[in-house]
């Protein structure tokens, strides 16, 4: 239930901003490429004793220098990644969400987009 509202928000931002929104069901070691403005990445996972071991790898162009982020999502977490924009705009953000066995990648979407919809923090796994 938490997952579709959470979901249901995403699509009405995505919608409201782009004309179209999706979200993207990851396999382990399966790649999903993601481009929020002039960045472009790579997002994949693997499963590990402590959780699903989630590395999102960015860089701005051929020659920009890689940036990547690991974090080990247990079920129910999630991780935001968030590129900024020019002073004044909103940043691009997408979402890597842990639910249950599934790991779920947001398009990227302006931060704006997300503060206008109500969207429901996913409870830790703790307060479920």
């Amino acid at each position: 239930m938490m997952m579709t509202r959470l979901f249901a928000a995403y699509a009405f931002a995505g919608l409201a901003w782009t004309g179209v929104s999706a979200a993207t069901e990851l396999a382990p070691g399966a790649g999903h490429s993601i481009r929020l403005a002039d960045v472009d990445g790579v997002v994949y996972f693997t499963v590990e004793q402590d959780g699903y071991r989630v590395v999102a790898t960015l860089a701005s162009g051929a020659d920009g220098l890689p940036l990547r982020m690991i974090s080990t999502l247990a079920p129910g977490q999630r991780m935001t990644v968030s590129v900024p924009q020019a002073i004044g705009q909103p940043s691009i953000d997408f979402e890597i969400l842990r639910d249950g066995d599934a790991l779920v990648v947001s398009d990227p979407i302006p931060a704006a987009m997300v503060d206008l919809v109500d969207v429901k923090p996913i409870p830790a796994a703790s307060e479920k």
